[in-house]
């Protein structure tokens, strides 16, 4: 079984400028691709991970999230560094739309993405590493056992990952 890193998106992949869906309002954070060609180098995966409320709050369609993640796919595909999966979580509690209007368990902090994802992908849990830009993804990663994690406050996405898979690469060896 390989290890893997889970990457949330809004704030570690792209600048969260609040809800975003479309392409138009899409912005890299620096050192994306070079950050998942770190962890495949590895020989680790790279997962995608990302809360999407605003399909619960009513703001956008689920199509919507796969037209955006079908562009960030192709665009980092070209550069060798697409991620191995992704997973989301249309769901919150305070919804308008009633089909996602509920608590549920792959919203983290609940592990539910990280579970689909190992099972469809069987994965190392202790060689396993996540990245956030919230306390909640921390709060995943811890309950669902992974090795490591790191609150990624902005700069360089490569630094973030190069720590963590130096952590991962200590606590495994």
């Amino acid at each position: 079984m390989r290890g893997a890193v889970f990457f949330d998106r809004d704030g570690v992949v792209n600048v969260d400028h609040g809800y975003v869906y479309r392409i138009d309002q899409f912005e890299w954070i620096p050192g994306v691709a070079e950050a998942i060609l770190a962890v495949k180098a590895s020989g680790r995966r790279a997962f995608l991970i990302t809360n999407q409320a605003g399909v619960a709050r009513g703001y956008y369609d689920e199509a919507a999230i796969a037209a955006l993640h079908a562009y960030m796919q192709d665009t980092l595909g070209a550069k060798g560094a697409a991620f191995d999966d992704i997973r989301y979580c249309p769901h919150h509690p305070a919804g308008v739309v009633a089909r996602y209007a509920r608590a549920c368990d792959c919203r983290k902090p609940g592990t539910g993405m990280i579970d689909s994802l190992t099972a469809a992908w069987p994965t190392d849990r202790a060689r396993s590493g996540l990245i956030g830009d919230k306390d909640s993804d921390l709060k995943a990663a811890h309950r669902a056992g992974l090795g490591a994690s790191r609150l990624f406050t902005g700069g360089d996405l490569r630094e973030a990952v190069a720590g963590l898979l130096g952590e991962l690469d200590a606590i495994t060896h």
